[in-house]
């Protein structure tokens, strides 16, 4: 086979000369520095971007005051019309934003059909419809009365203004759409900042928005490298900041947002997720789960599970069925609709993939399966099973965001809840097994924000989304979100 053929849009769009966009428009930086966007299956060059100043920082975010003052007076009817508009045309332009996705990050087409487009037009309308939705409450206070006056008390959900989101490269199109639609519904403006990586779908997206009706300054695009998102972060014209990404950099984000005013800041981290097989789960079945729950586009996953445990009397069968099926995957080129594998995202996360693959040979891990990185231009690296020697294993500790899968194996399930928790992240967590009482029993003692029975990495716009511990502050999805970007406001009368 071979690659699709690219659609003429999208051969036009990244001939462009891209700068950033602002207040409804696309429009040049003042920065004269641009970054190249490579074909990560590749290695060859496919755009250039701005790399934005403070200068750009400073327009995107007087642009948001403006939009949100004319954006936060909408009706929520009016709100939810532009968004499902909006919905409308991802769906209308699936094809063209699927291909750039593919182009930036190596997803696999099908994949950036289904999850980077079709299932951003369902989170979009999923957030449009809560826009007629957002109430308070009214309360009866228990003030004394006098001279015979009384009391009653409201509560309202205000907008919070002005929202700086930071979005990574692993889900460009989908995790902006989160961003932009949580905000953009509870009637806030929006900054974002895609990464340098994979900047093209957003400033696509960014265009259809004002398509939709979007009106000037709601939304705003700036792009380039860390310095640009740090700049929004600390501005003092923004209100919140939504972030998703690393721990090391999500803490960072935190303490810069605290720092520049007590800025309230939403971190959706990653962690070092547990997936657990129970004694009673067959081979095929846990096979099925851990491609699933660890090899989706390359386990570039927050949610991906990346610590696997599995009953002693069972860890040698399913190593090797699991072996065996990892070899017999189609690694290859993303745009080609046979490829099974694709590539990492971007050649310092290959690089970084490779010094982990060296730390678990230095330590005398056993690698069943994969371990090396692929030799040509592109970014590709073996998709790799690794038995761990104990519970202190680097790869068994430190988030590797990659196409890895470390095992251990366990006796008892006493040992595998101790196992489970012995991490500082908490963002989810897969409990595999046949006997369902067993698995309620478990649910409770597994310390996860986001846990799934019999599935794995697979979400929904109305169950929220999570993590406790070191893997995030705030919620996204369900109704959720709400909180995060709302002012609650409460109201007292005297009558």
């Amino acid at each position: 086979m071979s690659d699709i053929p690219l659609l003429p849009s999208v051969t036009a769009f990244l001939a462009r000369d891209h700068g950033l966009y602002i207040h409804g428009q696309a429009v040049a930086s003042q920065s004269s520095t641009r970054l190249e966007v490579l074909n990560p299956a590749n290695g060859e060059p496919i755009a250039r971007i701005a790399d934005a100043c403070q200068a750009d920082v400073d327009r995107a975010v007087d642009s948001a005051r403006q939009g949100f003052a004319t954006w936060s007076r909408c009706s929520p009817a009016a709100r939810a019309a532009v968004l499902f508009k909006l919905a409308d045309l991802l769906e209308v332009h699936r094809e063209e934003l699927a291909q750039l996705e593919t182009l930036q990050s190596g997803k696999l087409i099908g994949i950036a059909r289904a999850f980077e487009v079709e299932q951003a037009a369902h989170f979009l309308r999923y957030y449009a419809g809560w826009a007629t939705k957002i109430s308070g409450q009214t309360l009866t206070p228990s003030l004394p009365s006098f001279a015979g006056e009384r009391y009653t008390a409201f509560t309202l959900r205000e907008p919070v203004g002005v929202v700086a989101g930071i979005v990574p490269w692993n889900f460009a199109t989908m995790i902006a759409i989160w961003k932009l639609a949580s905000a953009l519904t509870t009637g806030c403006s929006i900054v974002l900042k895609p990464s340098e990586f994979t900047p093209l779908t957003l400033l696509r997206i960014a265009e259809l928005a004002s398509d939709a009706g979007l009106p000037p300054g709601a939304l705003n695009v700036v792009t380039g490298a860390g310095q640009v998102g740090k700049a929004l972060v600390e501005h003092p014209g923004t209100d919140k900041v939504s972030f998703t990404g690393s721990v090391p950099t999500g803490i960072a984000v935190g303490q810069s947002a605290m720092g520049a005013g007590l800025t309230r800041a939403t971190l959706e981290l990653g962690g070092k997720n547990a997936v657990a097989f129970l004694a009673d789960v067959g081979i095929d079945k846990a096979v099925d789960g851990i491609i699933e729950a660890g090899f989706l586009h390359s386990g570039q996953i927050c949610a991906a599970g990346e610590r696997f445990f599995v009953h002693r009397s069972r860890i040698d069968p399913l190593l090797q069925a699991l072996s065996q099926r990892l070899g017999q995957l189609q690694i290859g080129s993303p745009l080609d609709e046979t490829t099974q594998f694709g590539p990492v995202a971007n050649k310092p996360h290959q690089r970084k993939l490779g010094e982990l693959f060296a730390t678990a040979r230095a330590e005398g891990s056993q690698i069943i399966h994969g371990g090396r990185l692929g030799q040509g231009p592109g970014c590709f690296v073996e998709p790799t099973v690794i038995l761990a020697n104990s519970a202190q294993d680097t790869l068994l500790n430190q988030e590797t965001f990659g196409p890895v899968a470390t095992f251990l194996p366990y006796d008892d399930e006493d040992e595998l809840l101790q196992l489970m928790n012995a991490t500082p992240y908490g963002l989810s967590a897969s409990l595999w097994t046949n006997d369902l009482g067993k698995a309620m029993r478990l649910i409770p003692e597994i310390q996860a924000g986001t846990l799934w029975v019999n599935m794995h990495t697979l979400l929904d716009p109305a169950v929220p989304f999570g993590g406790i511990k070191a893997s995030g502050i705030g919620r996204e999805f369900g109704s959720a979100f709400i909180d995060d970007f709302t002012e609650l406001k409460s109201v007292m009368i005297r009558y």
